[in-house]
This record gives structure tokens, C-alpha cells and sequence, in this order.
């Protein structure tokens, strides 16, 4: 009996344990499908945003809306980055390009510059706002500077204005030379309802490797689209807290980008210019697309001779003002009868070759520059893009002749270069009594929202 009863008692603990083993396995159960319901729910969300993500992240342009007109200057808003200090001497390069008719945007300056710097100026440069404090900011970087801070904070405050109809704001340096009508001509390409982020890196292999390959260097100026702007402000001040390790300013808007999952679109028409020396070989070789914006120009030698460089930027805009997207654009023609090969980079030089170059080889720049920073490092003279040497000796060079005037009619521009006799070669040649070249050209008219073709254009060359 005794053992039946325990059998008993046993089967009893079993039945009580019953009740309680369905009970767990009801809570399990209820647990695993809440637990599911909200995998299925981040896998959803997490899907979308990486969805989204992908969008943004892309590589070809999106056309721009038929529905909308085309971009053009009355849709950019400018932030100039500038000091009480820089801005009376850098005022000159603003004004080279600024039309205050066309175009909106503010120059930022720490405090208000001397009223030297405001007076007799004011019609043709665009409004000054003095930025905010930033001393709430950590900087950690040894060595650099804190008014980094203050110019990542530049898009907030732009955007801050609520300027109505903009589409992109555009950032760049008091020393940047922008090209506005090629620049919003390249803006066009993009579908400025999405997120972009459009600029270049450095002519420098160490700059980029110092900094970074994907970064768009603020100097040589960037562009953010609307809504993408709008974003970037909301988190910049947060982000900016995160990276007090670093040294400027476009390294921080960079990052903070890059959190928002959005990485650069290059354009190659914008130029960081961290070079130094003689442009020369930058600006008649220049890339198939069209120039964007030149950028620290206090460093490099005038880009026309025997003058200064704002007369010599003033005379290139002289030009600019005529067909601004041919200028700099590169044209190699061939002279059969005189074995000639004759180079144009319009609006600013002729350079005329004895003998039949081959085209590879002078879409190629010549090294005419010095590297940014000089040292034994040897990835310091390492540049991005391939190059030829520029013969030290005259006589190996070729002639070259430098813009002197344009003159225009409805169908055709006439643009006149004259020999540079200075560095000319004395010994005889075919191209030694050559004094003028005349160069006629149809305006290049670029539609909105297309590229310059990626071909070489055909000139008819008159030599006098």
C-alpha cells in the first residue's frame, strides 16, 4: 500500500506539474510571438532604411524633374566662409564672380571687419552676417584651429534664413573663384529633391590620404541639396561634439554626412588647387567638363604674366562673361602642311607644338607646379592625376600665346591670343615668326541638366 500510495503521491506531483508546464509554455509561446512581431517589425524599418540609404548613395545622377524648370543661379544660396581679419584683402575674389542681380548668399565673418571693409563695396558683394558663438564646442586638435567650428556651423545658420525657392546651398572659402554658370549648369544634372552632397577631393595624394579620398575639401567649394541641408542642420551641433578630434571644417560636415549615409558625388570641374608655382599646366590641360571653381590663389604664381593675379583673374572673367562654359576647355588641332600640332585651352592660352603630337599625350598636364608642402616624405610630390614634364630648356617647349582680347558677334566669338616673348626660344622654327592667333568659336551653349560631351572639340585655326 505504502508503495502505491508513493506511486500515488509521485503520479500526483506529475499531474500537479502538468498545469504548470502548460502554463509556461502559454507565456513562451505569447513571448516568442511579441518577440517575432517586433523582428518583423525592425526587419521592415530596417529594410526601408536601408532602402533609402541605397537611394541616396548612388553613383549616376538623377535627372532633374521635368515638372520643375531647370536649375539655374536664382535657386543656389552661397556661404562664404571668411574672417574679420581675411575678408578685406579677399573681398576682391568674391567680387570677381558675384552678381548680386542673380544670385543670394552671405559671407561669415567672426566679427564685424574694420568699415573700410563695408563701404563703397557693399552693391556688388553679398550681405555679411557675423556667426554665432561656438565656445560651447570642444577642438582637440593640436596645432589647428577652432574657427573650424564656426564654419561647420555655417550650414545651420544658412539654412536658419529660410530663404524661399532655394535648391542648393553652396559652400566655399573667401579665396574660392567660383564659376556660377557652370556650376549651376552641373547642378542640373541632380535631382535636387534627393540627398546629395557634390564637390572634389584634392590635387594632392598626401591631402587626400591625410584627410580623405571621399571628402569634398571646402575650399574648392561643395554644394548639399535642399532637404539634405535641412537634415544635416538639425544634427549638426550634436554631431559636432563627437568630432572635436579633428581639424577642419569640412572634415566635420563630412563626417557628420557620412552618419546620414551619404557619401560624395564627385565633379571634377572644382579645384582645391593645393598646389603651388605656375598653373599653367592645370589650366591648359583642364578636364572635359566644365570649370567649376579655382581656390587658393594667394599661393600660386598669377595665371597671366605681368600682372597681378586679380588683374589677371579679372581678365579671365572678361572672358568667362562671353561663353562660360567653353572656357578652359581643351581643343588639339593638326597642321598637316606645317607639321604642326596646335593646343587650345580657350579664354586662355594657344600653345603651338613643332611636329605631330599625339593627342594622349597632350590631354596630359604638364608639371608646371610644386607640391602643396615640401618635404622628404616622397608621397608628398605625388599628385592625382597623370602628368608630362614641362621641358626646362625654351627651345624645348612649346610656343605659347596668352589671351589678349574677345570680341563677339550673334553667331561667332573671336578670342585673340598674343606670343609670351618672354619665355619664347630665339633658334629658328616654323612657329618663330608667329606673333597672332585668332581662334573663332560658336558659343557653347550646354543645356540644363547635361554634361559637355566627353569629346574633343574641332577648331579652324587663323594664323597672321
Amino acid at each position: 500500500m505504502h508503495r502505491v500510495r508513493r506511486n500515488q503521491g509521485t503520479m500526483n506531483r506529475r499531474l500537479l506539474k502538468i498545469p504548470g508546464e502548460i502554463l509556461t509554455s502559454s507565456r513562451l509561446k505569447d513571448l516568442l510571438l511579441i518577440f517575432s512581431s517586433l523582428c518583423i517589425l525592425y526587419l521592415v524599418v530596417s529594410h526601408y532604411r536601408i532602402s533609402t540609404l541605397l537611394q541616396i548613395r548612388h553613383t549616376q545622377p538623377y535627372p532633374s524633374s521635368s515638372s520643375s524648370p531647370p536649375t539655374s543661379l536664382s535657386h543656389l544660396a552661397f556661404a562664404i566662409a571668411s574672417s574679420s581679419k581675411s575678408w578685406p584683402n579677399r573681398r576682391h575674389y568674391v567680387r570677381l564672380w558675384w552678381k548680386p542681380q542673380l544670385m543670394r548668399g552671405y559671407v561669415f565673418l567672426d566679427r564685424k571687419p574694420p568699415d573700410s571693409a563695408t563701404t563703397n563695396t557693399t552693391e556688388s558683394l553679398p550681405p555679411v552676417l557675423i556667426s554665432e558663438d561656438t565656445s560651447r564646442f570642444p577642438y582637440t586638435y593640436k596645432g589647428g584651429l577652432r574657427s573650424a567650428i564656426r564654419v561647420s556651423r555655417i550650414v545651420s545658420e544658412i539654412v536658419a534664413r529660410n530663404l524661399s525657392d532655394v535648391r542648393w546651398f553652396v559652400f566655399g572659402d573667401d579665396d574660392t573663384v567660383f564659376f556660377p554658370e557652370n556650376l549651376a549648369k552641373t547642378l542640373s544634372k541632380y535631382d535636387h529633391n534627393r540627398w546629395y552632397y557634390v564637390g572634389s577631393s584634392s590635387e594632392s595624394f598626401e591631402q587626400n590620404s591625410r584627410f580623405s579620398f571621399e571628402m569634398a575639401f571646402g575650399g574648392g567649394g561643395f554644394a548639399i541639396s535642399y532637404p539634405l541641408a535641412r537634415v544635416l542642420a538639425r544634427v549638426m551641433d550634436s554631431c559636432l561634439m563627437r568630432y572635436s578630434h579633428l581639424y577642419g571644417s569640412d572634415s566635420r560636415i563630412f563626417s557628420c554626412l557620412a552618419e546620414l549615409g551619404v557619401g560624395l558625388t564627385h565633379e571634377s570641374g572644382f579645384h582645391q588647387v593645393d598646389i603651388r608655382g605656375n598653373l599653367f599646366g592645370l589650366l591648359s590641360a583642364h578636364p572635359l567638363a566644365p570649370i567649376i571653381s579655382l581656390h587658393h590663389l594667394d599661393s600660386v604664381d598669377p595665371i597671366f604674366p605681368n600682372r597681378s593675379q586679380i588683374q589677371a583673374l579679372e581678365h579671365l572673367f572678361n572672358v568667362v562673361n562671353v561663353d562660360p562654359a567653353r572656357i578652359l576647355q581643351q581643343t588639339v588641332c593638326y597642321d598637316q602642311s606645317n607639321s604642326q600640332t596646335v593646343s587650345v585651352s580657350w579664354g586662355y592660352a594657344v600653345q603651338v607644338f613643332e611636329g605631330i603630337q599625339l593627342l594622349p599625350d597632350l590631354i596630359l598636364m604638364q608639371r608646371t607646379f610644386m607640391p602643396w608642402r615640401r618635404s622628404l616624405n616622397v608621397n608628398l610630390s605625388h599628385f592625382m592625376f597623370n602628368m608630362r614634364v614641362f621641358p626646362k630648356d625654351p627651345c624645348k617647349r612649346p610656343s605659347i600665346f596668352f589671351l589678349g582680347n574677345v570680341l563677339t558677334n550673334t553667331n561667332v566669338t573671336q578670342s585673340n591670343y598674343s606670343k609670351d616673348t618672354i619665355r619664347s626660344c630665339l633658334k629658328k622654327s616654323a612657329s618663330q615668326n608667329l606673333e597672332q592667333i585668332k581662334v573663332f568659336s560658336p558659343k557653347l551653349e550646354l543645356d540644363y541638366g547635361q554634361v559637355l560631351p566627353q569629346k574633343f572639340l574641332v577648331c579652324f585655326i587663323q594664323v597672321l
